[in-house]
């Protein structure tokens, strides 16, 4: 585990950090081509950071085309497996050397706590893009059956150039996702990040080039989605776009590729997903804990929160009374204190879409929390509704409020837990292990863990179902699929030259 600092050594790592401002394009940070510039601000504080560039369409159409040219003349895409790796692995060094810097622009610029950033946001974040290096020169293609007469190749090739449009609630980390398989795939990458955490990317990009990745190959284009990721989702030249975000910005993408070349879309969305805790579950306080840390970690900002607590009647006051001890260790505070574990909520935007949420907890049964602190923080919130109808239930909130709903049965639980427009994660604690296994597979979920909260690791696959995911998962072996397309080729050993193979 990282061994943390004090929040004074923090504090004067920020002060002396450089802030980025510009796009990065064909291996250099450049301005806006209009001159524009928005303004990102610590969320804690008010604090503005940088002036970061406000790109528009021509910005996007210059990074395309830097990226097509960089694809087509096969300075990445044609590299030998095993050298693409090399410079990868030489990235992830770069990457260890400034973990540190990494992870206090991450707080600052997001609101995340530092011990968030520095235990896990930014170590997956290297560890995911090692992963996938190493796993460069390690997929084989395929030799299909065939006659003795013939050879069927099934080879992978990189889809192409590739846009990559990324959430604020995780933004180095969900940058490593997607990034890590394209790149070990040979695509060339546009990046359009959240316009409210840009920071990391165009560092992540700097030390790219410096490991020696060749110019053009991975961009990021800073901007609004308005004026960034729209023009690259209808971009003609853009061959696939991986999006993550919400639900309803992702329908967009679907429509983009519609109107213009029908390009492969990928999208991780929202999620409302429920954690069925059942009256034989064993050891409550162990569960209390998972409960807890599923639906407060990283402010509740998280698709995979654990936000609905599917409790059985017989056991719901003991587990309520040990979620409760647990909440408590949840404290509010300075991101950059790492005794902190419960940050800054995003943006205002954010913070005031949270605390309506917070009205509408006022008319059911508030059992913790319930208030906001200081302009930007949500307290820890657990909320008792009456069924599984009420908005609290249905809603995709991203900020740390749990909604705990009564059940009286297995049945009635699963049932309950399906009963929602998303299917990312759910989890279901009980002691049998035949129950476990019929509720896993009864959920319809794309992640659903057992006796625990969590999201599987890097070498499974991450996605939803129904209107949490769309075309295809980050993680495991299974991400490097979205990014590259399969080729059939025939080849006719025949004597017969002028034979025809149906």
């Amino acid at each position: 585990m990282t061994d943390l600092l004090t929040q004074e050594e923090y504090e004067a790592i920020a002060n002396a950090i450089e802030m980025p401002s510009n796009a990065f394009i064909a291996g250099g940070f450049r301005p806006a081509q209009s001159g524009k510039t928005f303004a990102t601000t610590n969320p804690a504080t008010g604090e503005k950071l940088a002036e970061i560039a406000a790109c528009g369409p021509e910005d996007v159409d210059f990074a395309v085309a830097k990226a097509r040219e960089s694809f087509e003349d096969g300075r990445w895409s044609q590299m030998h497996p095993t050298d693409r790796k090399h410079i990868l692995l030489g990235f992830v060094k770069l990457l260890k050397q400034n973990a540190r810097e990494l992870a206090v622009m991450e707080s600052l610029d997001s609101g995340k706590t530092i011990f968030d950033c520095e235990t896990v946001d930014v170590p997956e974040t290297i560890h995911c893009i090692e992963w996938h290096a190493e796993l460069i020169d390690k997929i084989y293609d395929q030799v299909a059956p065939s006659s003795s007469d013939h050879i069927a190749l099934v080879v992978r090739e990189p889809v192409g150039v590739v846009g990559l449009v990324l959430p604020w609630n995780f933004p180095l980390l969900m940058l490593a996702w997607k990034i890590g398989p394209a790149l070990a795939a040979g695509c060339s990458l546009v990046i359009k990040p959240a316009a409210e955490t840009s920071l990391t990317a165009l560092r992540l990009a700097e030390l790219a080039s410096e490991a020696g990745l060749p110019d053009g190959v991975l961009n990021i284009v800073t901007g609004s989605g308005r004026d960034v990721g729209e023009p690259l989702g209808r971009h003609e030249d853009v061959d696939m776009v991986s999006f993550t975000g919400s639900t309803a910005t992702g329908r967009r993408f679907l429509g983009y590729s519609a109107d213009t070349n029908l390009k492969e879309v990928v999208l991780e969305m929202g999620g409302k997903n429920p954690c069925i805790v059942m009256d034989d579950a064993e050891n409550l306080d162990a569960v209390a804990a998972h409960v807890v840390n599923g639906a407060f970690w990283n402010m509740g900002e998280n698709c995979s929160a654990a936000s609905r607590l599917i409790v059985h009647k017989d056991i719901k006051e003991t587990l309520l009374d040990k979620i409760k001890a647990h909440a408590l260790e949840w404290n509010i505070g300075a991101p950059l204190n790492p005794e902190t574990r419960v940050g800054a909520l995003v943006s205002a935007s954010h913070f005031e879409k949270v605390c309506s949420y917070l009205k509408m907890a006022e008319s059911e049964n508030i059992i913790i929390g319930g208030k906001s602190v200081d302009g930007a923080f949500v307290e820890p919130t657990i909320v008792e509704v009456s069924d599984n109808s009420a908005t609290l239930a249905q809603e995709e909130i991203f900020g740390p409020v749990l909604t705990i709903i009564t059940v009286s049965g297995f049945e009635e639980a699963i049932a309950i837990g399906n009963d929602t427009e998303y299917g990312l994660a759910a989890s279901i604690f009980t002691a049998n292990a035949k129950r476990a296994l019929r509720g896993a597979r009864a959920l319809r979920a794309g992640t659903v863990t057992v006796n625990s909260f969590g999201e599987g690791d890097i070498s499974t696959p991450f996605g939803g179902y129904k209107q949490s995911g769309f075309g295809g998962r980050d993680n495991s072996i299974h991400a490097h699929d979205q990014y590259t397309q399969l080729k059939t080729i025939w080849l006719d050993l025949s004597d017969e030259s002028d034979q025809i193979v149906a």
